[in-house]
């Protein structure tokens, strides 16, 4: 079966051509011609079809091989070009040759024109296969060199005594160098010493080893730690020498951070646990140390030598309670009362407070976010936070110095939640209290928030107005974060949820009044002995009928026992085997009009329903004093 073949002949002779496709039919070639005899009409064909070969006659009138083969190679052909001439020197076969042609014929001696054909499409079969190797060579380097360039991860090169031989455009962030500048050098000539031999003694493990090994690697880049894995392997060469090691380092700086303040959010939770058990348990007891000690000043005339003992224990006991309020703030285990709040009118309220409570060698400086700042908070705890926080950044700045109190509306993007544990992306009002005091070290903003951890000198500080603060803000839905060097001040920065809203006016509180007093019938449920004999003397004193239970059972009991109204029923919330809430469910069916007053000294989830309490129920937090158990009952028995 003939063979078909795509020839440009370039001669002037016809009769020459024939011949030439002649000798190709005889050796088994079909081919396809067109015979061109100048420049121009050889542009035109080369344009106009693909050629497998050019058969060319040396010279004929005003064309010859030398320029079909300058033409061949301007249009970028690589075609079989084989002279075929009548007459022509070895001088001028040679010259030819070196100008691009692949063989020479005379016309006279046709024998090896099918032989040379036959190789030349074969050498030209094995150029283009070499070349499209070479241009997918090319491409896979350039992929190669694309994936190196725009990879997220670090990847360096580097000989077996450490010098660098290639480094990505993500090795920018360890380093001001340049790549080029790089190159040749070791990581003693880059790095700080320490870190430089930490890079080094990893390097040799995997020498040593002959495997791929995996490191954490920290480096310092301006003023920023980066955290990286980092997997190095060794390169070899085709004696099976090492004589290359290759790294590939993974930025885990985000995630450590994560981890770290997952951690962190963690042991606060549990501490938080701690501290609100431990609350619960002294607010029972401070109950009846204040309410006893505060009975015993009532009764006692002026002048009594006991009524002093008796203010030494209010005094004490108030200091107590004090303390177990900041405890279930920090555990987010207050009763809160929010309202719609206009953080720049909180925070322009209290200036002149808080000018009050700095020293005048500090500057304090306010800066309000020009439009409205709605959030919805309590509003004595907000001013917790900021004299809290007021306080500790005048603490920072004995010598004096520079006060700072923000506020703005800034939304935290998904950016920024994704790199801060419990913060979800939204519209935001910020409160921020700065100071250009002394600064913190990252071991100890790792512990500031923690109950009674300070370091002030003893007596100067209790350790609990910043763990304060952290649980009012968790409490209120919110957000802290401190930024702090040793050296260049502190930065808190809140995030209180934005809502749509018109903040309530903030009313001054109303001047105390005599304390008041009933006739109703009272049923009090109150397990710790203590607390219950409080109450009862002083709901007795101011008039009431107090039916009295040490726990659920007793008062369902009392309750079917009682013939008459009750009014109110005051129970305690957290009571072994049924709670003041169950004991209040249990009775409504039988007292639909009974009204119910929970008190405890722990608050939480278990002590609300849904975050709010039932119709027709109050709360009152421990410990309580007598003046404020009798206001508190004497306002839910007047409430419609």
């Amino acid at each position: 079966m003939s063979r078909p073949l795509r020839i440009l002949i370039v001669e002037d002779s016809e009769d020459d051509t024939q011949l030439l496709l002649h000798e190709l039919r005889r050796g088994g070639y079909d081919p396809m011609h067109e015979r061109v005899e100048s420049a121009a009409a050889m542009d035109r064909a080369l344009a106009r079809q693909q050629w497998d070969m050019v058969i060319a006659d040396y010279s004929i009138p005003n064309f010859n091989s030398t320029v079909a083969l300058a033409l061949l190679k301007e249009r970028g052909h690589d075609l079989p070009f084989i002279i075929v001439s009548g007459t022509i020197t070895e001088e001028t076969a040679v010259a030819t040759m070196k100008a691009g042609a692949h063989d020479y014929l005379l016309k006279g001696n046709l024998k090896r024109l099918i032989p040379a054909i036959d190789r030349e499409l074969r050498e030209a079969a094995s150029r283009r296969e070499r070349r499209k190797a070479e241009e997918a060579l090319r491409e896979s380097e350039k992929r190669l060199q694309k994936i190196l360039d725009n990879s997220p991860a670090i990847i360096f090169l580097k000989d077996t005594e450490g010098r660098y031989l290639y480094v990505n455009p993500q090795f920018g962030k360890l380093t001001v160098l340049t790549p080029e500048q790089i190159l040749g050098k070791t990581d003693a000539e880059i790095f700080p010493p320490e870190q430089a031999a930490a890079f080094r003694a990893n390097d040799l493990k995997v020498l040593q080893a002959g495997v791929a090994l995996e490191f954490e690697e920290v480096a310092r880049h301006q003023d920023e730690l980066y955290t990286s894995i980092v997997s190095k392997f060794p390169l070899r060469n085709t004696e099976g020498e090492v004589y290359a090691i290759c790294g590939i380092a993974t930025d885990i700086t985000e995630r450590k951070s994560l981890e770290a303040q997952l951690r962190q959010s963690q042991k606060m939770e549990a501490i938080g646990r701690l501290a609100g058990g431990i609350a619960h348990d002294f607010n029972n007891m401070l109950t009846v140390i204040n309410g006893f000690s505060e009975l015993m000043l009532l009764s006692l005339p002026v002048g009594d030598p006991h009524r002093n003992t008796a203010e030494h224990i209010r005094q004490a006991g108030e200091k107590a309670a004090t303390l177990t309020r900041h405890l279930l703030a920090f555990s987010r285990q207050q009763v809160l009362q929010p309202r719609v709040l206009d953080l720049n009118a909180v925070v322009a309220n209290m200036d002149t407070m808080l000018k009050r409570m700095i020293a005048e060698d500090i500057d304090l400086l306010t800066i309000l976010s020009p439009g409205s700042t709605p959030v919805k908070a309590d509003p004595g705890q907000i001013q917790q936070i900021l004299m809290n926080l007021v306080v500790n950044a005048r603490d920072a700045m004995p010598d004096g110095g520079r006060l700072t109190i923000e506020t703005a509306d800034v939304v935290l993007d998904t950016d920024y939640a994704r790199r801060h544990v419990g913060v979800s992306p939204g519209r935001y009002v910020m409160l921020a209290v700065s100071d250009n005091g002394c600064g913190m070290d990252k071991q100890t903003q790792a512990r500031i928030f923690e109950p009674f951890f300070t370091t002030k000198e003893e007596g100067k500080g209790t350790g609990l107005g910043l763990s304060t603060v952290y649980g009012i803000v968790k409490q209120s839905g919110g957000n802290i974060w401190v930024y702090s060097e040793p050296g260049r001040g502190t930065t808190f920065r809140i995030y209180l949820p934005r809502i749509e809203g018109v903040a309530e006016a903030i009313v001054p509180g109303k001047a105390q009044e005599p304390l008041p007093r009933g006739s109703e019938t009272l049923l009090l449920v109150e397990d710790d002995a203590g607390v219950r004999k409080l109450a009862k003397t002083t709901l007795q004193t101011q008039g009431y009928t107090v039916l009295e239970a040490a726990q659920g059972e007793d008062a369902v009991r009392l309750s079917g026992q009682h013939e008459g109204l009750i009014h109110l029923m005051v129970t305690d919330m957290v009571m072994p085997e049924m709670s003041g809430r169950e004991l209040a469910e249990r009775l409504k069916p039988l007292r639909p009009n009974m009204k119910v007053l929970l008190t405890s000294g722990y608050t939480g989830k278990a002590m609300l329903h849904h975050g709010e309490l039932d119709p027709g129920m109050a709360f009152l937090q421990k410990p309580f004093t007598p003046q404020t158990l009798a206001r508190k009952v004497r306002e839910v028995l007047d409430a419609d």
